[in-house]
Protein backbone atom coordinates (compact mmCIF):
# COMPACT_ATOMS: atom_id res chain seq x y z
CA UNK A 1 0.00 0.00 0.00
CA UNK A 2 2.80 2.11 0.88
CA UNK A 3 4.59 1.66 -2.86
CA UNK A 4 1.09 3.19 -4.30
CA UNK A 5 0.97 6.35 -2.21
CA UNK A 6 3.11 8.74 -4.05
CA UNK A 7 1.14 7.62 -7.00
CA UNK A 8 -1.91 8.74 -6.03
CA UNK A 9 -1.05 11.37 -4.38
CA UNK A 10 0.51 12.83 -8.06
CA UNK A 11 -2.84 11.60 -9.18
CA UNK A 12 -4.51 14.10 -6.46
CA UNK A 13 -2.10 16.74 -7.06
CA UNK A 14 -2.84 17.13 -11.32
CA UNK A 15 -6.64 17.05 -10.60
CA UNK A 16 -6.24 19.36 -8.28
CA UNK A 17 -4.85 21.58 -10.36
CA UNK A 18 -7.07 20.53 -13.25
CA UNK A 19 -10.05 21.31 -11.41
CA UNK A 20 -8.72 24.86 -10.55
CA UNK A 21 -7.92 26.07 -14.13
CA UNK A 22 -10.86 28.18 -15.13
CA UNK A 23 -11.72 31.40 -13.53
CA UNK A 24 -8.18 32.77 -14.05
CA UNK A 25 -7.90 32.08 -17.60
CA UNK A 26 -11.56 33.00 -18.31
CA UNK A 27 -10.87 36.64 -16.90
CA UNK A 28 -7.89 37.12 -18.89
CA UNK A 29 -9.40 35.97 -21.55
CA UNK A 30 -12.14 38.67 -21.01
CA UNK A 31 -9.65 41.15 -20.24
CA UNK A 32 -8.62 41.14 -24.30
CA UNK A 33 -12.16 41.97 -24.59
CA UNK A 34 -13.87 44.49 -27.42
CA UNK A 35 -12.49 47.83 -25.29
CA UNK A 36 -9.09 46.27 -25.18
CA UNK A 37 -9.01 45.36 -28.93
CA UNK A 38 -9.96 49.01 -30.10
CA UNK A 39 -7.78 50.70 -27.56
CA UNK A 40 -4.59 48.76 -28.93
CA UNK A 41 -5.51 49.16 -32.44
CA UNK A 42 -6.11 53.11 -32.35
CA UNK A 43 -2.66 52.94 -30.55
CA UNK A 44 -0.76 51.38 -32.76
CA UNK A 45 -2.36 53.80 -35.47
CA UNK A 46 -2.27 56.72 -33.96
CA UNK A 47 1.14 56.51 -32.27
CA UNK A 48 2.91 53.34 -33.95
CA UNK A 49 4.96 51.03 -31.06
CA UNK A 50 4.81 53.82 -28.71
CA UNK A 51 2.33 51.72 -26.18
CA UNK A 52 3.97 48.71 -27.13
CA UNK A 53 6.41 48.54 -23.60
CA UNK A 54 2.75 49.46 -21.83
CA UNK A 55 1.49 46.29 -22.55
CA UNK A 56 4.08 44.02 -20.84
CA UNK A 57 4.98 46.89 -18.33
CA UNK A 58 1.50 46.11 -17.04
CA UNK A 59 1.32 42.63 -16.34
CA UNK A 60 2.98 42.80 -12.62
CA UNK A 61 -0.19 44.93 -11.65
CA UNK A 62 -2.76 42.53 -13.46
CA UNK A 63 -0.92 39.72 -12.04
CA UNK A 64 -0.70 41.02 -8.66
CA UNK A 65 -4.50 42.25 -8.62
CA UNK A 66 -6.05 39.16 -9.92
CA UNK A 67 -3.35 36.75 -7.46
CA UNK A 68 -4.72 38.73 -4.48
CA UNK A 69 -8.78 38.82 -5.70
CA UNK A 70 -8.31 34.79 -6.10
CA UNK A 71 -6.37 34.19 -2.73
CA UNK A 72 -9.20 36.28 -0.38
CA UNK A 73 -11.99 34.36 -2.21
CA UNK A 74 -10.09 31.08 -1.36
CA UNK A 75 -9.28 31.92 2.17
CA UNK A 76 -12.76 33.99 2.71
CA UNK A 77 -15.05 32.28 0.83
CA UNK A 78 -16.40 35.67 0.22
CA UNK A 79 -16.55 38.00 -3.09
CA UNK A 80 -14.86 41.62 -3.00
CA UNK A 81 -18.13 42.90 -1.65
CA UNK A 82 -19.17 40.72 0.56
CA UNK A 83 -16.04 41.00 2.21
CA UNK A 84 -15.97 45.11 2.14
CA UNK A 85 -19.40 45.07 3.77
CA UNK A 86 -18.67 42.80 6.59
CA UNK A 87 -15.70 43.73 7.54
CA UNK A 88 -15.20 47.51 6.53
CA UNK A 89 -18.95 48.89 6.96
CA UNK A 90 -22.18 49.66 4.32
CA UNK A 91 -20.78 52.53 3.41
CA UNK A 92 -17.18 51.19 2.04
CA UNK A 93 -19.69 48.50 0.38
CA UNK A 94 -21.83 50.73 -1.61
CA UNK A 95 -18.87 52.62 -2.90
CA UNK A 96 -17.26 49.57 -4.03
CA UNK A 97 -20.94 48.30 -5.77
CA UNK A 98 -21.08 52.32 -7.19
CA UNK A 99 -17.72 51.81 -9.26
CA UNK A 100 -18.30 48.09 -10.11
CA UNK A 101 -21.90 49.20 -11.42
CA UNK A 102 -20.19 52.28 -13.33
CA UNK A 103 -17.31 50.09 -15.07
CA UNK A 104 -19.66 46.84 -15.91
CA UNK A 105 -22.17 49.26 -17.86
CA UNK A 106 -19.97 50.96 -19.78
CA UNK A 107 -17.87 47.69 -20.25
CA UNK A 108 -21.69 45.71 -21.42
CA UNK A 109 -22.28 48.49 -23.75
CA UNK A 110 -18.97 48.25 -25.22
CA UNK A 111 -18.82 44.57 -25.76
CA UNK A 112 -22.53 44.63 -27.39
CA UNK A 113 -21.41 47.46 -29.21
CA UNK A 114 -18.58 45.61 -30.61
CA UNK A 115 -20.34 42.70 -31.56
CA UNK A 116 -23.21 44.97 -33.40
CA UNK A 117 -20.08 46.37 -35.14
CA UNK A 118 -18.81 42.99 -36.67
CA UNK A 119 -22.47 42.78 -37.30
CA UNK A 120 -22.17 45.50 -39.49
CA UNK A 121 -19.16 44.21 -41.05
CA UNK A 122 -21.43 42.00 -42.67
CA UNK A 123 -24.53 44.23 -43.55
CA UNK A 124 -26.17 42.69 -40.42
CA UNK A 125 -28.72 45.42 -39.18
CA UNK A 126 -27.64 46.47 -35.34
CA UNK A 127 -30.59 45.22 -33.51
CA UNK A 128 -30.93 42.11 -35.25
CA UNK A 129 -26.91 41.41 -34.12
CA UNK A 130 -27.56 42.53 -30.70
CA UNK A 131 -31.28 40.65 -30.22
CA UNK A 132 -29.43 37.54 -31.04
CA UNK A 133 -26.38 38.22 -28.88
CA UNK A 134 -28.50 38.82 -25.74
CA UNK A 135 -30.17 36.07 -26.27
CA UNK A 136 -27.40 33.73 -26.95
CA UNK A 137 -25.71 35.31 -23.72
CA UNK A 138 -28.65 34.25 -21.41
CA UNK A 139 -29.62 30.96 -22.82
CA UNK A 140 -25.28 30.18 -21.88
CA UNK A 141 -26.11 31.89 -18.56
CA UNK A 142 -29.25 30.90 -17.38
CA UNK A 143 -27.95 26.83 -17.89
CA UNK A 144 -27.42 27.31 -14.19
CA UNK A 145 -24.41 25.60 -14.43
CA UNK A 146 -20.91 27.39 -13.30
CA UNK A 147 -18.80 24.61 -15.30
CA UNK A 148 -20.80 25.20 -18.55
CA UNK A 149 -20.53 28.65 -18.41
CA UNK A 150 -16.94 28.36 -18.03
CA UNK A 151 -16.41 26.01 -21.02
CA UNK A 152 -17.94 28.34 -23.74
CA UNK A 153 -15.92 31.24 -22.08
CA UNK A 154 -13.04 29.60 -22.90
CA UNK A 155 -13.61 28.30 -26.38
CA UNK A 156 -14.97 31.21 -27.72
CA UNK A 157 -12.08 33.84 -25.57
CA UNK A 158 -9.47 31.59 -27.51
CA UNK A 159 -10.34 32.49 -30.62
CA UNK A 160 -8.46 36.04 -29.71
CA UNK A 161 -5.43 34.28 -29.73
CA UNK A 162 -5.46 34.67 -33.93
CA UNK A 163 -4.35 37.60 -33.17
CA UNK A 164 -1.31 36.79 -32.61
CA UNK A 165 -0.89 34.99 -36.21
CA UNK A 166 -2.17 38.11 -37.62
CA UNK A 167 0.96 40.51 -35.73
CA UNK A 168 3.67 37.93 -37.18
CA UNK A 169 1.58 37.68 -40.50
CA UNK A 170 1.92 41.86 -40.39
CA UNK A 171 5.54 41.46 -41.40
CA UNK A 172 6.57 44.13 -38.45
CA UNK A 173 9.92 45.65 -38.66
CA UNK A 174 11.90 44.77 -35.65
CA UNK A 175 14.13 47.96 -36.34
CA UNK A 176 11.28 50.17 -35.88
CA UNK A 177 10.15 48.69 -32.73
CA UNK A 178 13.07 48.54 -30.76
CA UNK A 179 13.23 52.52 -31.97
CA UNK A 180 10.24 53.95 -30.93
CA UNK A 181 9.11 51.39 -28.26
CA UNK A 182 11.44 53.15 -25.54
CA UNK A 183 9.73 56.55 -26.95
CA UNK A 184 7.00 57.70 -24.39
CA UNK A 185 6.08 61.26 -24.97
CA UNK A 186 4.13 61.49 -21.56
CA UNK A 187 3.82 65.43 -22.48
CA UNK A 188 1.32 64.84 -25.11
CA UNK A 189 -2.04 64.88 -23.74
CA UNK A 190 -2.93 62.81 -27.20
CA UNK A 191 -0.43 60.31 -26.25
CA UNK A 192 -2.11 60.55 -22.74
CA UNK A 193 -5.30 59.67 -23.53
CA UNK A 194 -4.50 56.79 -25.21
CA UNK A 195 -2.83 55.60 -22.41
CA UNK A 196 -5.40 55.84 -20.05
CA UNK A 197 -7.75 53.98 -22.17
CA UNK A 198 -4.70 51.34 -22.58
CA UNK A 199 -4.83 50.81 -18.80
CA UNK A 200 -8.36 50.86 -17.73
CA UNK A 201 -8.53 48.23 -20.32
CA UNK A 202 -5.51 46.22 -18.84
CA UNK A 203 -6.59 46.41 -14.89
CA UNK A 204 -10.29 46.58 -14.72
CA UNK A 205 -12.67 46.65 -11.42
CA UNK A 206 -15.02 44.36 -12.30
CA UNK A 207 -11.94 41.84 -13.73
CA UNK A 208 -10.84 41.73 -9.88
CA UNK A 209 -14.88 41.15 -8.81
CA UNK A 210 -15.22 38.33 -11.01
CA UNK A 211 -11.69 35.81 -9.90
CA UNK A 212 -13.02 36.18 -6.32
CA UNK A 213 -16.42 35.18 -7.10
CA UNK A 214 -16.19 32.90 -9.73
CA UNK A 215 -13.40 31.05 -7.33
CA UNK A 216 -15.98 30.44 -4.67
CA UNK A 217 -19.00 29.71 -7.01
CA UNK A 218 -17.14 26.99 -8.50
CA UNK A 219 -15.89 25.32 -5.38
CA UNK A 220 -12.28 26.20 -5.27
CA UNK A 221 -10.50 26.18 -1.75
CA UNK A 222 -7.24 26.80 -0.48
CA UNK A 223 -6.16 23.57 -1.32
CA UNK A 224 -6.05 25.13 -5.22
CA UNK A 225 -4.14 28.23 -4.64
CA UNK A 226 -1.07 27.56 -5.97
CA UNK A 227 -2.62 26.11 -9.06
CA UNK A 228 -4.68 29.22 -9.57
CA UNK A 229 -1.44 31.47 -9.27
CA UNK A 230 0.10 29.19 -12.15
CA UNK A 231 -3.15 29.39 -14.12
CA UNK A 232 -3.27 33.47 -13.22
CA UNK A 233 0.18 34.37 -14.22
CA UNK A 234 -0.07 32.41 -17.52
CA UNK A 235 -3.41 34.18 -18.28
CA UNK A 236 -1.82 37.45 -17.67
CA UNK A 237 1.27 37.10 -19.80
CA UNK A 238 -1.10 35.50 -22.33
CA UNK A 239 -3.61 38.24 -22.21
CA UNK A 240 -0.91 41.33 -22.77
CA UNK A 241 0.95 39.06 -25.47
CA UNK A 242 -2.33 39.23 -27.06
CA UNK A 243 -2.76 43.07 -26.47
CA UNK A 244 0.85 43.69 -27.86
CA UNK A 245 0.29 41.73 -30.83
CA UNK A 246 -3.09 43.78 -32.15
CA UNK A 247 -0.70 47.24 -31.20
CA UNK A 248 1.70 45.59 -33.12
CA UNK A 249 -0.78 44.60 -36.15
CA UNK A 250 -2.15 48.25 -36.32
CA UNK A 251 0.77 49.84 -36.26
CA UNK A 252 2.49 47.57 -38.90
CA UNK A 253 -0.51 48.41 -41.33
CA UNK A 254 -1.96 51.24 -40.62
CA UNK A 255 0.22 53.75 -38.30
CA UNK A 256 3.51 52.41 -40.60
CA UNK A 257 5.61 53.20 -37.48
CA UNK A 258 4.97 56.84 -37.32
CA UNK A 259 3.17 59.02 -34.84
CA UNK A 260 0.58 61.14 -36.93
CA UNK A 261 -1.59 58.32 -37.99
CA UNK A 262 -5.10 58.86 -38.61
CA UNK A 263 -7.62 58.07 -35.63
CA UNK A 264 -9.95 55.43 -36.48
CA UNK A 265 -13.42 55.91 -36.10
CA UNK A 266 -15.21 52.70 -37.23
CA UNK A 267 -15.17 48.58 -36.36
CA UNK A 268 -14.41 48.55 -40.23
CA UNK A 269 -11.36 51.21 -39.84
CA UNK A 270 -9.92 48.61 -36.99
CA UNK A 271 -10.73 45.59 -39.64
CA UNK A 272 -8.40 46.52 -42.54
CA UNK A 273 -5.37 46.59 -40.13
CA UNK A 274 -5.23 42.95 -40.08
CA UNK A 275 -6.99 42.12 -43.44
CA UNK A 276 -3.65 43.77 -44.67
CA UNK A 277 -1.63 41.01 -44.04
CA UNK A 278 -3.76 38.21 -45.11
CA UNK A 279 -6.53 39.67 -47.72
CA UNK A 280 -9.40 41.25 -47.03
CA UNK A 281 -11.90 37.99 -46.73
CA UNK A 282 -9.70 36.14 -44.58
CA UNK A 283 -8.77 39.07 -42.59
CA UNK A 284 -11.94 40.17 -41.59
CA UNK A 285 -12.63 36.22 -40.88
CA UNK A 286 -10.19 36.05 -38.60
CA UNK A 287 -10.70 39.54 -36.64
CA UNK A 288 -13.98 38.96 -36.10
CA UNK A 289 -13.61 35.92 -34.34
CA UNK A 290 -11.01 37.34 -32.42
CA UNK A 291 -13.10 40.81 -31.23
CA UNK A 292 -16.36 38.46 -30.96
CA UNK A 293 -14.55 35.65 -28.77
CA UNK A 294 -13.52 38.52 -26.07
CA UNK A 295 -16.66 40.73 -26.45
CA UNK A 296 -18.62 37.17 -25.56
CA UNK A 297 -16.45 36.55 -22.92
CA UNK A 298 -16.53 39.54 -21.60
CA UNK A 299 -20.18 40.10 -21.79
CA UNK A 300 -20.91 36.79 -19.75
CA UNK A 301 -18.49 38.01 -17.22
CA UNK A 302 -19.68 41.52 -16.79
CA UNK A 303 -23.34 40.35 -16.35
CA UNK A 304 -22.28 37.80 -13.65
CA UNK A 305 -20.12 39.92 -11.60
CA UNK A 306 -22.92 42.86 -11.50
CA UNK A 307 -25.57 39.79 -10.29
CA UNK A 308 -22.17 38.09 -8.11
CA UNK A 309 -22.13 41.39 -6.14
CA UNK A 310 -25.60 42.91 -5.80
CA UNK A 311 -26.34 39.62 -4.37
CA UNK A 312 -23.55 39.87 -2.03
CA UNK A 313 -24.59 43.11 -0.63
CA UNK A 314 -28.15 43.33 -0.26
CA UNK A 315 -27.89 39.43 1.03
CA UNK A 316 -29.64 37.29 -1.98
CA UNK A 317 -29.31 34.22 -3.47
CA UNK A 318 -26.61 34.78 -5.59
CA UNK A 319 -24.75 31.25 -7.32
CA UNK A 320 -24.96 29.73 -10.52
CA UNK A 321 -25.74 26.36 -9.05
CA UNK A 322 -29.19 27.58 -8.25
CA UNK A 323 -31.45 27.86 -11.31
CA UNK A 324 -33.43 30.58 -12.13
CA UNK A 325 -36.78 29.42 -9.91
CA UNK A 326 -34.02 29.20 -6.95
CA UNK A 327 -32.38 32.70 -7.31
CA UNK A 328 -35.21 34.68 -9.02
CA UNK A 329 -33.31 38.18 -8.24
CA UNK A 330 -29.92 37.13 -9.45
CA UNK A 331 -31.09 35.74 -12.69
CA UNK A 332 -33.35 38.94 -13.18
CA UNK A 333 -30.66 40.93 -12.83
CA UNK A 334 -28.33 39.71 -15.13
CA UNK A 335 -31.36 39.52 -17.58
CA UNK A 336 -31.76 43.29 -16.79
CA UNK A 337 -27.89 44.62 -17.14
CA UNK A 338 -27.82 42.87 -20.61
CA UNK A 339 -31.28 43.82 -22.06
CA UNK A 340 -30.54 47.62 -20.69
CA UNK A 341 -27.01 46.98 -22.17
CA UNK A 342 -28.42 46.24 -25.71
CA UNK A 343 -31.02 49.31 -25.21
CA UNK A 344 -28.10 51.36 -25.13
CA UNK A 345 -26.50 50.14 -27.34
CA UNK A 346 -29.44 51.21 -29.92
CA UNK A 347 -28.93 54.49 -29.64
CA UNK A 348 -26.20 54.48 -32.59
CA UNK A 349 -22.92 55.86 -30.62
CA UNK A 350 -20.07 55.57 -32.02
CA UNK A 351 -18.36 52.46 -31.01
CA UNK A 352 -14.30 53.58 -31.29
CA UNK A 353 -15.09 56.61 -29.39
CA UNK A 354 -16.93 55.24 -26.42
CA UNK A 355 -14.88 52.69 -26.31
CA UNK A 356 -12.32 54.97 -25.43
CA UNK A 357 -14.03 56.68 -22.74
CA UNK A 358 -15.10 53.91 -21.02
CA UNK A 359 -11.03 52.62 -20.69
CA UNK A 360 -10.66 55.88 -19.56
CA UNK A 361 -13.28 55.90 -16.95
CA UNK A 362 -11.81 52.36 -15.28
CA UNK A 363 -8.57 54.36 -15.07
CA UNK A 364 -10.46 56.57 -12.87
CA UNK A 365 -12.42 54.08 -10.44
CA UNK A 366 -8.93 51.77 -10.70
CA UNK A 367 -7.31 53.58 -7.73
CA UNK A 368 -10.68 52.86 -5.32
CA UNK A 369 -10.83 49.20 -6.15
CA UNK A 370 -6.89 48.50 -5.52
CA UNK A 371 -6.87 50.31 -2.37
CA UNK A 372 -9.96 48.09 -0.99
CA UNK A 373 -8.02 45.25 -2.39
CA UNK A 374 -4.68 45.78 -0.98
CA UNK A 375 -6.59 47.06 2.25
CA UNK A 376 -8.42 43.47 2.74
CA UNK A 377 -5.27 41.76 1.95
CA UNK A 378 -3.66 43.07 4.81
CA UNK A 379 -6.17 42.56 7.13
CA UNK A 380 -8.76 40.10 6.36
CA UNK A 381 -6.62 37.47 5.14
CA UNK A 382 -5.56 34.18 7.76
CA UNK A 383 -1.78 35.06 8.47
CA UNK A 384 -0.07 32.20 6.48
CA UNK A 385 -1.43 34.09 3.49
CA UNK A 386 -1.84 37.67 4.80
CA UNK A 387 -0.19 40.14 2.36
CA UNK A 388 2.82 41.29 4.36
CA UNK A 389 6.92 41.73 4.20
CA UNK A 390 8.90 42.98 1.11
CA UNK A 391 5.99 41.32 -1.61
CA UNK A 392 3.47 44.07 0.61
CA UNK A 393 5.70 47.11 -0.09
CA UNK A 394 6.14 45.84 -3.72
CA UNK A 395 2.39 45.70 -4.55
CA UNK A 396 1.99 48.88 -2.71
CA UNK A 397 4.48 50.42 -5.14
CA UNK A 398 2.78 48.95 -8.38
CA UNK A 399 -0.48 49.60 -7.19
CA UNK A 400 0.34 53.18 -6.46
CA UNK A 401 2.42 53.56 -9.51
CA UNK A 402 -0.75 51.91 -11.46
CA UNK A 403 -3.30 53.96 -10.13
CA UNK A 404 -1.00 57.11 -10.12
CA UNK A 405 -0.75 56.64 -13.95
CA UNK A 406 -3.94 56.10 -14.68
CA UNK A 407 -5.32 58.93 -13.29
CA UNK A 408 -2.38 61.33 -14.35
CA UNK A 409 -3.32 60.32 -17.86
CA UNK A 410 -7.25 60.43 -17.49
CA UNK A 411 -7.03 64.10 -16.04
CA UNK A 412 -3.80 64.92 -18.38
CA UNK A 413 -5.46 63.68 -21.44
CA UNK A 414 -9.31 64.42 -20.90
CA UNK A 415 -9.06 67.77 -22.57
CA UNK A 416 -7.80 65.75 -25.65
CA UNK A 417 -10.37 63.36 -25.25
CA UNK A 418 -13.19 65.76 -25.29
CA UNK A 419 -12.23 67.67 -27.72
CA UNK A 420 -11.93 64.09 -30.31
CA UNK A 421 -15.31 63.03 -28.33
CA UNK A 422 -16.98 65.84 -30.07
Amino acid sequence: MSADKPGRSRVVGWRRAAFAIGPGLVVMLADTEAGSVIAAAQGGAVWGYRLLLLQFALIPALFMAQELASRLGLSTRQGLAELALHRLGRAAALLLLAALATSCVGALVTELSGLAGVGELYGVPVWLTVAVATAGLLAVIWTGSYRSVERVAIAVGLCEVSFIVLAWLAGPQLSEIRAQMLQIPLGNPDYLYLLAANLGTCVIPWAVFYQQSASIDKGLTRANLAAARVETFAGAVLCQTITAAIVVAAASALGHGAASGRPLERVGEIADAFTAAIGPDAGRIVFALGLSGGALVASIIVCLTAAWAFGEVLGLRHALSEGPTQAPWFYGTIALVLIGGAVLVASGASLVRMSLAVGVLNAVLLPVVLAFLYLLARRQLPADLRLRGPYALLVAIVFCATAGLGVYASVAGGVSGLAWQR
